[in-house]
């Protein structure tokens, strides 16, 4: 798999808004005829999800909040594909996440997922919530996304969400 980060317009540090990963249709992704079971794609966009993260410097897992020791993590509470074209065993495809919009605890993401070909093979949306845990109940609570990350961040331009082909 590659990857890679996008970045929104020169404004002194960059806010990045998209990332793109390329991968193949792996054997134990598809049914019976080879094509990718739909289940997959919600994989594909979680995939994207924390690689974009890492691109960023963090892990899904024990994401650094605001205060000392904290950790946030990331959990949804919204996730929704819409599929167009079958993707088949061996196919490469790229998925492009998109960052839709934040607000100051959740993230809404939009995915697209293209054949190789230029041709749109699903979309889907993720929407998270910015999360940490609390006490020994292991209770999840809804925090401010962390500064750091928060200014490393932006929504993408109109624009680039309404792009209908892979740049």
């Amino acid at each position: 798999m590659f990857a890679r980060a996008g970045a929104g317009p020169d404004t002194g540090a960059p806010m990045t808004y998209q990332f793109k990963q390329f991968r193949r249709v792996q054997f134990a992704e598809t049914d019976l005829a080879g094509i990718v079971h739909f289940s997959n794609f919600y994989r594909y966009m979680e995939e994207a999800e924390h690689a974009f993260y890492r691109s960023l410097g963090y892990s899904v897992h024990a994401m650094p909040g605001d205060t000392p020791g904290s950790t946030v993590g990331w959990p949804r509470v919204h996730a929704s594909a819409d599929f167009r074209k079958p993707l088949y065993f061996e196919e490469e495809f790229e998925v492009e996440l998109l960052i839709e919009e934040i607000r100051a605890k959740t993230i809404a993401y939009v995915a697209r997922f293209w054949k190789a070909d230029g041709d749109l093979a699903a979309t889907g949306k993720m929407i998270v919530v910015c999360a940490t845990l609390e006490g020994g109940e292991k209770r999840m609570r809804a925090v401010t996304i962390p500064a750091a990350m928060r200014e490393k961040i932006g929504p993408a331009p109109a624009e680039v969400l309404a792009h209908s082909a892979p740049a």
